[in-house]
């Protein structure tokens, strides 16, 4: 699997604008590592911006998600793709102002507090599970793709 990801690829991925990206790394929200002026993006920021893309999707705050990537960093002290890429599912759980953390069907953890709607699930295995699905996809593509132009240029 790719070690890095471009601010293009990022962009083609997860369906999140050239700003939108810019701007959280400008706010600290998914910090990528340098390499001159390029953005150079790890696996776990890329489904970090997966899930963000999703929750923003879904109507959560930029600043909601902030607080609940804050809580997975302080209460198991791991990256939110770290925190969700084990074999158990995590969710989030939501009454459209509190968000919840279920660890397993015993474990649901108050992350905002105070619930009285509906509550909405997200599941974020299936987010990460998703993009790098994406991400094996396209690079089998652009392998297939290199084989058959190689094929054809041999052939002429």
């Amino acid at each position: 699997m790719q070690d890095s990801f471009t601010s293009r690829q990022v962009v083609e991925l997860t369906g999140i604008t050239p700003r939108q990206l810019q701007w959280w790394d400008e706010r600290g929200v998914v910090i990528p590592a340098r390499e001159g002026h390029r953005r150079l993006y790890s696996m776990e920021d890329l489904a970090e911006v997966a899930v963000i893309c999703e929750l923003r999707r879904k109507g959560f705050s930029l600043q909601r998600v902030r607080k609940v990537m804050r809580f997975l960093q302080r209460e198991f002290g791991k990256r939110l793709a770290q925190t969700v890429s084990g074999a158990s599912e995590y969710h989030l759980l939501s009454d459209g102002k509190t968000l919840y953390l279920e660890t397993s069907p015993r474990q649901i953890v108050d992350i905002l507090r105070n619930a009285r709607q509906p509550v909405l699930a997200i599941c974020l295995s299936d987010a990460v599970k998703q993009v790098r699905a994406e991400v094996r996809g396209k690079k089998n593509n652009s392998k297939s793709t290199s084989r058959s132009i190689s094929r054809i240029e041999r052939a002429s």
